[in-house]
């Protein structure tokens, strides 16, 4: 019984000074030096996803290929297939330029072809949606609009939600009407 424990002991002690080996990080970030442009799909596309609220947007931006520049939405809600532009999808001027804030402010605004497939929450978050994501696909495509993007407040997701409704409340904070008598 002794010896059984010695040599527990022992091989615990072995196993505890005896480096262990870790697989390598085999990640894309990890192979590519800081500074170069993310690499695009086979297609040549740049890819972003931006959340807010209930709202997301998938962002599928590039150089254009036949020399014009675009910008058109696509939504799950709607039962017309057909893009609609920036301005015949967003009723509000806040909520289109909130939208193409990010291509303002890197000076890309009429030079990228952008697609937008966006769907849920309202229009305010969507809009919101659609910047985080076309901000991050123009992260990877150009680097060097990182710091713009990120000094304006464009990289950053912003996490406030719908507190959740409790029960035995009227809402999430608001009580049923009290009655002393």
């Amino acid at each position: 019984m002794a010896e059984s424990k010695t040599k527990k002991t022992e091989t615990l002690a072995a196993a505890a000074v005896a480096p262990v080996a870790v697989a390598p990080a085999s990640s894309a970030a990890a192979e590519r030096p800081a500074g170069q442009p993310k690499p695009a799909d086979k297609q040549g596309w740049w890819w972003g996803l931006g959340r807010r609220k209930t709202a997301v947007a998938r962002v599928r931006l590039r150089a254009p290929k036949d020399g014009t520049a675009k910008v058109l939405i696509h939504t799950e809600q709607s039962k017309v297939k057909k893009a609609k532009t920036i301005e015949e999808y967003f009723a509000e001027e806040r909520d289109r330029t909130d939208a193409m804030s990010p291509l303002k402010a890197t000076n890309t605004a009429g030079r990228l072809e952008v697609f937008i497939r966006v769907n849920g929450g309202g229009y305010m978050g969507q809009a919101q949606a659609i910047k985080l994501a076309i901000a991050r696909a123009l992260k990877d495509f150009d680097p060097s609009t990182e710091s713009t993007l990120r000094d304006n407040g464009m990289l950053t997701r912003d996490a406030r939600d719908v507190e959740r409704k409790k029960y035995g409340q009227a809402g999430a904070r608001r009580r049923f009407q009290f009655s002393k008598r």
